[in-house]
């Protein structure tokens, strides 16, 4: 099955189909360097990372763990007091990642977690936790996200048996006839997985997307719901809008699978699209794997 996914879509597609394998290593790390309960903490990313850093934000308050927030590295304001500082970066070599970490030495714990070994992070950051097994050769992130996340979901006590049972059914479900335009929403920790959901069909597909919380989404965004467009909740949508959404005419979409099971299933739609429209999701337009400015 693996081998005729990696004939068809390329590194992309092969590595979305890695995923089940990826998690269950992820569950088992090693996770002693990461925030401890009860710290005030900040998660920094961007990109994919910057989405990740929202739920994991989410998710740690809604356990109790202590406040978290989460920025996108070039805006995060480094002279609040935080306890601990935890930055994402599959590369390891983003430019807002380095200079956030340099100006945090000496003042703050950090932790990066990362993709690399030997990126320049591992020197930049107090602790570096390296998920080397789930890098990848394309520029699109699928894989390496959610096992990043799926090991902050483990960090945080939870049971990840039931997630990895279901990226394995994410890998054959269904996914929607292909559309002009989708909007994702998300509610609580699934907002950031919304928001990366769009982020993927944009740069696999060149797809129009957008996203929201949930409950925003009647809040104006409703007004472009129409025949041929799709609204893809992650989880049941807030009690009215599946009426609203077919009122409009458009096809509401509800994962039933665990919100990041059900991530890897937009994966898997957003190669179909681009295959469909001829375009390489190996390659996407006008990205690189990693950010790096000029100084």
């Amino acid at each position: 099955m693996n081998e005729r996914r990696g004939h068809m879509g390329g590194h992309t597609e092969t590595e979305i189909a890695d995923q089940p394998t990826c998690w269950r290593r992820a569950a088992a790390e090693d996770t002693s360097a990461l925030p401890r309960p009860g710290e005030r903490v900040a998660v920094l990313g961007c990109g994919t990372s910057w989405f990740m850093a929202q739920a994991y934000a989410a998710l740690r308050e809604t356990a109790g763990q202590g406040e978290t927030d989460a920025f996108t590295a070039s805006e995060a304001p480094l002279h609040r007091a935080y306890d601990r500082v935890l930055v994402l970066t599959r590369s390891g070599t983003t430019t807002e990642i380095l200079d956030a970490l340099a100006a945090l030495r000496g003042r703050v714990p950090t932790v990066a977690i990362t993709a690399d070994a030997a990126s320049p992070v591992r020197d930049a950051a107090d602790d570096v936790v390296v998920l080397g097994y789930a890098d990848e050769r394309s520029v699109v992130q699928t894989r390496y996200a959610t096992t990043q996340l799926v090991l902050l979901r483990a960090h945080l006590g939870e049971d990840v048996t039931a997630a990895i049972d279901d990226a394995r059914r994410a890998l054959d479900a269904p996914t929607p006839a292909p559309a002009g335009q989708y909007t994702f929403l998300g509610q609580g920790w699934t907002t950031g997985l919304a928001h990366e959901a769009a982020l993927k069909m944009r740069e696999a597909a060149g797809a129009w997307t957008e996203s929201y919380p949930a409950t925003e989404y009647r809040h104006g965004p409703i007004s472009i719901a129409a025949p041929g467009r799709v609204v893809w909740s992650f989880g049941p949508p807030p009690a009215g809008l599946a009426e609203q959404v077919a009122a409009a005419g458009a096809t509401l979409v509800a994962g039933t699978l665990d919100p990041l099971a059900e991530l890897v299933r937009v994966q898997r739609h957003a190669v179909e699209l681009a295959r469909a429209a001829g375009l390489d999701p190996d390659a996407p337009r006008n990205l690189t794997r990693s950010v790096i400015l000029d100084a």
